[in-house]
C-alpha cells in the first residue's frame, strides 16, 4: 500500500511527527532501525514533564501512545535507500521490501565523531558530554573540563563555570585569542594548554585526565563538541541542499521543515545545529503538520 506519509527515524523529532499525521487520520509509516544519538544517555533532563526520565522509555511511551492510533505502522529496521517516483517517494529497506508514500520526512539524526583520545567513547554520554543544559545540573560542584576541537568551543568554556570550576583545554591547537582569554578568566575558566592524551579512573567514571607532558589533572567530566555526520544517506540521495554547520553539514529547511525537494521535510538534529530533546520535538510537530498540510493543498 501507498502511505500518506513515510516518517524515517523514530526517536523525538519523528514520533512527534508521525503523532500529527496520525492525528488527522493519515496513513503514517514510521521506519526506525532502533540507534537513536541519544542511546548512550541513561537520562534525559532540560524536557518538561519528562526530567530524569531515560531517553528509551520516553520513547517506549511515545510509540505506545502513537500505535493506538489506527492509521499508524510501525518497521523496525534501517532505511537504505529513498527516490522520488511519480507519486511521492519509494523507501528501500535493509530486509529487501521498498514502500512507498507521499510524503516524507526525514528525522534520520547525526553520527558523532569522538575524538581520538583513549577513554572518549565508553564514557560518551556519562561523563563525556556535549551540553551543559543537559547534563551540566548532574555533574556539577565538580572539576569540569572544556576539550577544544572547534573555534566554538570557547562557548562551552564560558558557559560552564555556572556548573563548576572549568579548565579549558586547547589541545594546543584551538587557542583563544587575547578577548577570549580575558573573557575566560573573568569566568574563572583556567586555560591549558597542553593536550589531553588520557582519560583517568574506572570507566564510564572519570577522575583525571592524562597530559602529554605528564601531567595530571583533576576532571569529573569533559564537555566536547563532536564533529557529526548524517546517520543516513537519504537525504543526499533525494537530491536535498545542505548547509554548513557549525560540527558538520546540516539538511537544509524553511521555517515549516521542508527542505528543497518538494514533498520532503526534515527535522531533528540532521537539520538542526541545537541538538536538544525539546527543541527536536517541536520540529518533529512543525514537520508532521506542514507534510499533512501540503497534501492538503496537493
Amino acid at each position: 500500500m501507498s502511505h500518506d506519509a513515510i516518517v524515517v527515524g523514530g526517536s523525538f523529532a519523528g514520533l512527534s511527527a508521525a503523532m500529527q499525521l496520525a492525528r488527522a487520520r493519515r496513513q503514517v509509516l514510521v521506519i526506525d532501525a532502533g540507534l537513536p544519538r541519544n542511546r548512550f544517555a541513561a537520562t534525559s533532563h532540560g524536557f518538561l514533564g519528562q526530567d530524569g526520565r531515560s531517553p528509551r522509555d520516553i520513547v517506549q511511551d511515545a510509540r505506545q501512545q502513537l500505535a493506538r492510533y489506527p492509521t499508524v505502522e510501525f518497521i523496525h529496521t534501517e532505511a537504505i535507500a529513498a527516490r522520488q517516483t511519480d507519486t511521492g517517494f519509494s523507501v528501500a529497506l535493509a530486509d529487501g521490501r521498498e514502500l512507498s508514500g507521499r510524503r516524507l520526512v526525514l528525522a534520520i539524526g547525526v553520527k558523532d565523531e569522538l575524538p581520538a583520545i583513549p577513554g572518549i567513547a565508553e564514557r560518551w554520554g556519562v561523563t563525556v558530554l556535549h551540553c551543559p543544559y543537559c547534563h551540566g545540573y548532574e555533574v556539577g560542584n565538580q572539576p569540569l573540563g572544556v576539550l577544544a576541537n572547534t573555534h566554538l568551543s570557547i562557548h562551552h568554556g564560558l558557559l560552564l563555570p555556572d556548573w563548576g570550576p572549568t579548565t579549558y583545554f586547547t589541545q594546543g591547537v584551538f587557542e583563544p585569542d587575547e578577548a577570549e582569554a580575558a573573557k575566560l578568566a573573568a569566568r574563572g575558566a583556567r586555560i591549558e594548554q597542553t593536550p589531553i592524551v588520557e582519560l583517568l579512573g574506572t570507566s564510564p567514571a572519570m577522575e583525571a585526565v592524562r597530559l602529554s607532558d605528564g601531567r595530571i589533572v583533576p576532571v569529573a567530566a569533559i564537555f566536547t563538541a563532536p564533529k557529526t555526520h548524517m546517520a543516513s544517506p537519504l537525504a543526499e540521495q533525494l537530491g536535498c541542499a545542505f548547509d554548513d554547520g557549525p560540527l558538520g553539514p546540516l539538511i537544509r529547511i524553511d521555517g515549516h521543515k521542508a527542505t528543497t525537494v518538494p514533498g520532503v521535510y526534515a527535522a531533528g538534529d540532521a537539520s538542526s545545529a541545537m541538538a536538544n530533546a525539546t527543541l527536536a520535538s517541536a520540529a518533529g510537530v512543525m514537520a508532521g503538520v506542514s507534510a499533512h498540510q501540503s497534501l492538503i493543498m496537493a
